[in-house]
């Protein structure tokens, strides 16, 4: 990569507005600092770098990142009134952290805010809930999380909802039960964008076809690449374009990498084997410290490159976007290691004869077009 193409991308990410789908900051804080959102959102000093995390401001503005979508994520082990509890903890921690460095972040809930917020140097904050669990099976605290700025909710996360089917379990009601659709119908209502990242294929079918709103993936990539469960189908793909929504290609080593997928499949059956989940990240943590199994293989820039280019090919130029999961995983791409990284991707794009267009349009306005019109279906 010649510093005349990192050039390029950073005067290029300097006058468009770089749009990220999911973040897990808030939860990397909880972890530093407990369920007390205070607590939590002053766990740690953001003003300065951070070597424990993947986010922080020094970062962040060499990155050139103008709008974020703070993830607001609860594990599946929170179940019922639990899940209420922390999505709202969860909540609470970004408009805190919003409070906290109101000379870097602000908080917004509109593509005219967001843009505001970036004319005037600050990083417009939207919420994401990850996981459909969090609503406890209720429309009523479903709009709640709308009336207080979640913009979007991951119908499921790595474990099936009792209305969903996640693409990390086993299915058990063909994609959306009756009421599943009735959430999605509900999500149009009130404006709050359908996110189908961590479901299964028959959900993604299903949720687009009950859906009069465009939908997201916040943070996925594509199965043709990589035939992984978190990833897209092509067919799923190719109806973005009629539905209108857009896929923000995710980061995540073993989703984008072959060679780290079947590493992490070799993870997860020496979990079975000793009787623990992989799709529970403490236990994963826990037995990563113990495992003697082989090294974990490397992804890089090259590896998501594949995937935002087959994006393009299947969905167009106009529905796809970025969502890199920083905070959410340990390790991420050589080259993308931290949110300091996104000029280095643009780069790599531009050398391959992107035009800036092209570039400024997965960048951040295919993602702001979708939650305009996502607005525009809200009654």
């Amino acid at each position: 990569m010649t510093n005349e193409a990192l050039q390029r991308a950073t005067r290029l990410l300097d006058g468009v507005i770089l749009a990220d789908g999911h973040n897990d900051l808030p939860w990397e804080l909880r972890q530093h600092g407990g369920p007390n959102p205070v607590e939590a959102a002053a766990s740690l000093d953001l003003t300065v770098r951070q070597p424990a995390l993947h986010t922080d401001f020094p970062k962040l503005a060499d990155g050139k990142l103008g709008m974020q979508f703070w993830s607001v994520y609860v594990p599946c082990e929170f179940e019922g009134d639990s899940a209420v509890t922390a999505v709202l903890e969860q909540i609470e921690v970004v408009h805190q952290l919003a409070e906290r460095y109101p000379d870097r972040l602000r908080l917004v809930t509109t593509a005219d805010e967001a843009e505001a917020a970036f004319a005037d140097g600050r990083i417009a904050s939207l919420i994401g809930a990850e996981g459909g669990h969090s609503i406890a099976e209720s429309l009523g605290v479903l709009r709640i999380l709308r009336r207080v700025g979640v913009r979007y909710m991951t119908l499921t996360h790595n474990s099936n909802t009792t209305w969903a089917d996640s693409g990390t379990d086993e299915p058990a009601h063909g994609g959306l039960t009756e009421f599943g659709r009735e959430v999605v119908r509900e999500m149009n209502k009130i404006g709050m964008m359908v996110d189908l990242s961590h479901v299964a294929p028959s959900t993604m079918r299903a949720a687009i076809e009950v859906s009069s709103a465009p939908v997201i993936f916040s943070h996925s990539s594509c199965v043709a690449v990589n035939d992984h469960p978190r990833n897209i189908p092509d067919d799923v793909l190719a109806k973005l374009p009629g539905n209108g929504g857009v896929a923000m290609i995710t980061f995540v080593p073993a989703f984008i990498s072959p060679k780290v997928a079947a590493w992490e499949e070799q993870l997860k059956a020496a979990m079975a084997d000793a009787g623990r989940d992989h799709r529970n990240f403490t236990q994963r943590g826990q037995f990563l410290k113990e495992w003697d199994g082989p090294v974990k293989p490397k992804a890089g820039v090259e590896d998501v490159v594949a995937h935002i280019e087959h994006a393009r090919e299947v969905a167009g130029i106009d529905h796809i976007g970025l969502g890199g999961d920083y905070d959410g995983v340990g390790s991420l791409p050589e080259g993308l290691e931290d949110t300091s990284k996104y000029p280095v991707l643009f780069a790599a794009l531009l050398e391959r004869g992107w035009s800036e267009d092209d570039c400024a349009k997965l960048a951040g306005k295919n993602t702001l077009r979708v939650l305009r019109e996502v607005d525009g279906f809200a009654r």
